[in-house]
C-alpha cells in the first residue's frame, strides 16, 4: 500500500481520534509522505518515533497494533495467559495512555497484566518480569530522545529485550494485522492488576546486594537529577538510605513531559548538567549524577581542581569495573569463571582491566539485549556474570535485571567515590591512576543527523560506500575490516577472510594500528549515522591528538560522499 492510500485510509476512518484527525488536516504533502511512507521499525530499542498521526509515528493505533502482534507472539508460550505481562512507562506525553492501551489489548486477548500504577524506571520493569514470572514485558519510553518522541520496548520472559531473531517473529505477527483501527481492547479489564510498592521494595532490596564495602566513610556531597524522568522514584531515597549526602535538583524532580526544567534530556550532553553543576557549586558538592528519562543510563560530572569534568560512559565503566574486580579479589569473592561483557563500539580499556583479573570477555553488538542474552547463557551454566556495559552510559552489575540499570550504577559509583575519597583522591585522580597503569585510552563519537527519507537514503549511501570501497587514512594503517551485515572479517595483513559470529547488523568496524579503531553504525532509534572512534596513547595529550586526527580523516571521507 502506498503512502497516499494509507493517508486516505486514516482520513476516511469515521472514529479517528480527534487530535489525530486535526493533525492530519493540517499536514502538507511532505509531512504526509514522511508520516506514512514507512512503518516504524524495531531497532536497538524497539519502536521509537515522533508522536503524531501516521504509520511512521507513535500513536494509540500503532501501539495497539504492536501490542496485538506481541501478544500473539507471546501466546505461543506455555501457560502464557496466566503468567501474564508486566508493563511500565516513563514521564513522556501519552506514555500513561500507551501503557493502558497495551494493557487493555493484552487483557482482551486473555492475558493477566501487571501494570505499574505510575512511572517506573526501565530496569524495574525488567525486574518485574522475572519477579512475577511473566512471559514478557513492555516499557513505554523513548529513553533520552527529545520530548517529541515516545517509544515501546518489548521484553522476553527473562526480562531481556528481544534479540533480533525473536523480534523478527513479533514483526511478522504485527505485519499480519491489516486493520489496526478495529483492534479490540474492551474486554477482561479485571485481568489488569495495578502494582507498585511490593515490587519497589523487592527491587531495591535486590539492588542493594551489589554493595561491596558498606562501611566506607561517606564524607562528601553529591547532587542528583533525573532530568524529569523515572529516576526520581528511587535514586535519592536509595542513596540516602545507604548513608550518602545527596541533594536533588528540585526543578528537575517533576515528571514533566515537556522537560521544561532541562536543556536536554540526554545525560550524554553537557547541557544536561548545567543546573546540577550550579547547585553543586552552591552547596560544595563533589559529584553530579544525572539519569536519563527511563532510568537506565547514568552520567556524571566530577569536581577536580574546582572545575567540573564530565565523564564518558566508557570512563565510568572503567572506574566501576576496576573497583569491583580489585575489591572482589580482596574479599575473595571474585569467581574463577567470571565473564565481562561489552559491545563493539565501546572502549577497549575495561576489556584490558577485565583480562588482568582473569575474567573472560565477550563482545556483542550495540544494544543491551545482547548483553542480557549473554547473562541468560551464564544462568544456564556457562559461567558467572560479573559486569556488562556499553559506551552509551549504561551498565549492569547484578543480573537480577537484564537491562542497563542506573540505580545499580548510581549505588556502585557512589561506593567507588567513597573508596577513593578515603584515600584523599577524587574520581578524576582515580581515573588518571587507571590510565597510568593501562595506557591512555580515549574514545569519541560523531552523531551525523540526517532526518527524513532523504536522510535515510544518505545514510545508506555512506554505508554502501564504506562497504564496497577500500579507503585510505593517511595517518593510520587499516589492519582488519569487520562487515557485520555481510558477516565477513577481512584481515588485510594476512590477506584472508573469515566469518563473524554475530547477528547480522548494518555495522562496519575498522581495526587500525596501535590499538586504534573506528565504527560506522546507523542508529536504530534516531535519524543518525553514528561514527565511533577509539585510540590508545602514551599520554592524555597524545590520545587526544590521535582521536582528533582519526576523526578528521574518517569524516573527510564521509563528507565526500554525495
Amino acid at each position: 500500500m502506498g503512502y497516499i492510500e494509507k493517508v486516505n485510509l486514516w482520513k476516511n476512518y469515521k472514529d479517528l481520534d480527534n487530535n489525530i484527525k486535526k493533525e492530519l488536516d493540517n499536514m502538507d504533502e511532505k509531512a504526509l509522505e514522511e508520516a506514512f511512507t514507512n512503518d516504524l521499525e524495531f531497532g536497538t530499542g524497539g519502536l521509537r518515533g515522533i508522536l503524531g498521526a501516521g504509520t511512521n509515528r507513535m500513536n494509540i493505533y500503532i501501539v495497539a497494533k504492536a501490542t496485538l502482534g506481541f501478544g500473539r507472539y507471546l501466546a505461543r508460550s506455555e501457560n502464557a495467559l496466566d503468567r501474564g505481562v508486566a508493563i511500565s512507562h516513563d514521564n513522556r506525553h501519552q506514555s500513561k495512555e500507551f501503557a493502558r492501551m497495551s494493557a487493555e489489548v493484552l487483557s482482551t486477548l486473555g492475558f493477566r497484566v501487571y501494570l505499574f500504577e505510575d512511572l517506573r524506571p526501565t530496569p524495574e520493569l525488567s525486574f518485574a518480569v522475572r519477579y512475577f514470572n511473566c512471559v514478557g514485558g513492555i516499557m513505554i519510553t523513548a529513553s533520552h530522545n527529545p520530548k517529541e518522541y515516545n517509544g515501546y520496548k518489548i521484553y522476553d520472559e527473562t526480562g531481556c529485550q528481544l534479540v533480533p531473531v525473536e523480534a523478527d517473529k513479533v514483526i511478522a505477527e504485527i505485519n499480519k494485522i491489516d486493520n489496526y483501527f478495529e483492534i479490540d481492547h474492551s474486554k477482561n479489564h479485571d485481568r489488569i492488576e495495578y502494582i507498585g510498592k511490593e515490587v519497589d521494595e523487592a527491587y531495591i532490596k535486590e539492588v542493594k546486594k551489589i554493595i561491596l564495602q558498606p562501611n566506607l566513610k561517606k564524607n562528601f556531597k553529591m547532587v542528583y537529577t533525573p532530568l524529569h524522568g523515572t529516576g526520581q522514584v528511587f535514586a535519592v531515597d536509595v542513596l540516602r538510605s545507604c548513608g550518602y549526602d545527596v541533594t536533588p535538583v528540585a526543578q528537575q524532580m517533576t515528571p514533566d513531559p515537556d522537560f521544561s526544567g532541562v536543556k536536554t534530556s540526554n545525560p550524554e550532553n553537557k547541557e544536561a548538567y548545567d543546573e546540577g553543576i550550579e547547585l553543586a557549586k552552591e552547596i560544595g558538592a563533589d559529584i553530579v549524577l544525572a539519569t536519563d528519562p527511563d532510568g537506565d543510563r547514568l552520567g556524571i560530572a566530577v569536581r577536580h581542581n574546582n572545575e567540573f569534568i564530565l565523564f564518558t560512559g566508557n570512563q565510568t565503566a572503567a572506574l566501576v569495573l576496576d573497583y569491583i574486580l580489585k575489591t572482589r579479589k580482596k574479599l575473595n569473592t571474585l569467581p574463577e569463571d567470571g565473564y565481562v561483557f561489552t559491545t563493539n563500539v565501546s572502549s577497549s580499556l575495561p576489556v584490558v582491566i577485565a583480562k588482568k583479573y582473569g575474567m573472560k570477555v565477550e563482545i556483542t553488538l550495540t544494544g543491551f539485549k545482547f548483553i542480557g542474552e549473554k547473562a541468560r547463557e551464564m544462568e544456564q551454566g556457562k559461567g558467572t556474570y560479573v559486569f556488562g556495559f556499553e559506551e552509551s552510559y549504561g551498565c549492569l552489575i547484578s543480573d537480577c535485571v537484564r537491562d542497563k540499570d542506573s540505580i545499580q550504577a548510581i549505588l556502585m559509583l557512589s561506593e567507588v567515590a567513597a573508596y577513593y575519597f578515603e584515600q584523599g583522591k577524587d574520581l578524576y585522580e582515580a581515573l588518571e591512576d587507571i590510565y597510568k597503569e593501562y595506557g591512555y585510552y580515549k574514545e569519541g563519537i560523531t552523531n551525523i543527523v540526517l532526518k527524513g527519507l532523504d536522510g535515510s537514503r544518505k545514510i545508506n549511501r555512506i554505508m554502501d560506500y564504506f562497504r564496497e570501497h577500500d579507503i585510505n587514512l593517511p595517518s593510520f594503517t587499516i589492519l582488519v575490516k569487520d562487515d557485520v551485515k555481510l558477516s565477513v572479517k577481512n584481515d588485510y595483513e594476512a590477506n584472508s577472510h573469515s566469518t563473524i559470529n554475530l547477528p547480522k547488523s548494518n555495522v562496519i568496524k575498522y581495526y587500525l594500528n596501535d590499538n586504534c579503531w573506528f565504527v560506522l553504525r546507523p542508529s536504530g532509534t534516531e535519524p543518525k549515522l553514528k561514527v565511533y572512534y577509539g585510540v590508545k596513547g602514551n599520554s592524555e595529550q597524545e590520545a587526544n591528538d590521535l582521536v582528533d586526527k582519526l576523526k578528521a580523516e574518517v569524516l573527510k571521507i564521509v563528507d565526500s560522499i554525495e
